[in-house]
């Protein structure tokens, strides 16, 4: 038995397993000298097909004529499974740890193990390996976690919600340069009470994994500002209307049952 989690040799995940072989066909058994025989064994998993061979010995006989023949014991193949940013996954149906996001799990072959990752927030799609033999090292299933459609939901609106609420409070405060990531400077006098900030295009939040968490990258946005403005050269009073590009950053915090977005703007 190797030094790996068990959690795949029996239950469900021993039958997931096992379930999507077909087509099985033994071949003629080769001697390997020893009383030992190799059974080669041809099949199909998903379609392709696949071939194992199994080392057995002769034991014994059992009714004086029939050879009675066993497995030679050797150590079970082992598979890796990571996952970004978690410690949990699904592995044939099984909800499994990952401490520090991977584990070793012990296999029997010949299987199908597929592993997955399907959270509100974030998943990751399905990846999987067909085992045939306990001899190679088995490619390791990697799962790259996203956020879902959910979590950027979420955080978008918490941006949008930021965003509104900086610009209503720019407008009721008669401000061109607010504490919000947009402002305009003019050398013009703006009159009092025609100051009006609105959003004209919102951020496109995307989150990314780095460095062991979750970070949102710089948002980019469209910001409109009108009022009436008169010239200090020529006492003129006219319309201001312009749009500015804005950016910044947040910090993510993701907890239990609560995601806390904080805008991190330099004034």
């Amino acid at each position: 038995m190797p030094n790996a989690n068990a959690a795949m040799l029996d239950g469900t995940a021993l039958q997931t397993a096992a379930s999507k072989i077909t087509d099985i066909k033994l071949g003629n058994a080769e001697s390997r000298g020893g009383n030992r025989v190799t059974v080669p064994m041809d099949y199909q998993i998903d379609g392709k097909a696949l071939h194992s061979d199994f080392l057995l010995e002769r034991t014994g006989t059992e009714w004086l004529f029939f050879g009675k023949w066993s497995f030679v014991p050797s150590s079970l193949p082992t598979i890796e499974v990571t996952v970004v940013n978690a410690n949990e996954a699904t592995l044939n149906g099984v909800p499994v740890n990952l401490p520090n996001g991977r584990n070793s799990f012990a296999v029997f072959y010949p299987g199908q193990y597929e592993a997955s990752l399907a959270g509100k927030y974030f998943s990751a799609p399905t990846t999987s390996t067909s085992v045939t033999t306990g001899a190679l090292p088995q490619a390791p299933l990697n799962l790259l976690t996203k956020p879902t459609d959910a979590m950027i939901k979420v955080v978008s609106d918490k941006v949008k919600e930021f965003l509104d609420t900086c610009a209503a409070d720019a407008t009721k405060q008669q401000k061109l340069q607010p504490d919000c990531p947009f402002y305009h400077v003019t050398n013009s006098r703006v009159v009092d009470g025609t100051i009006k900030w609105q959003i004209t295009e919102y951020p496109k939040v995307s989150i990314d994994p780095f460095n062991g968490q979750w970070v949102v990258a710089p948002l980019n946005g469209k910001a409109k500002v009108t009022a009436r403005e008169i010239d200090l050269f020529s006492g003129l009073v006219g319309d201001l209307s312009a749009v500015h590009d804005f950016s910044f950053t947040t910090r993510l915090d993701i907890g239990a049952d609560t995601i806390t977005v904080t805008p991190l703007v330099s004034f």
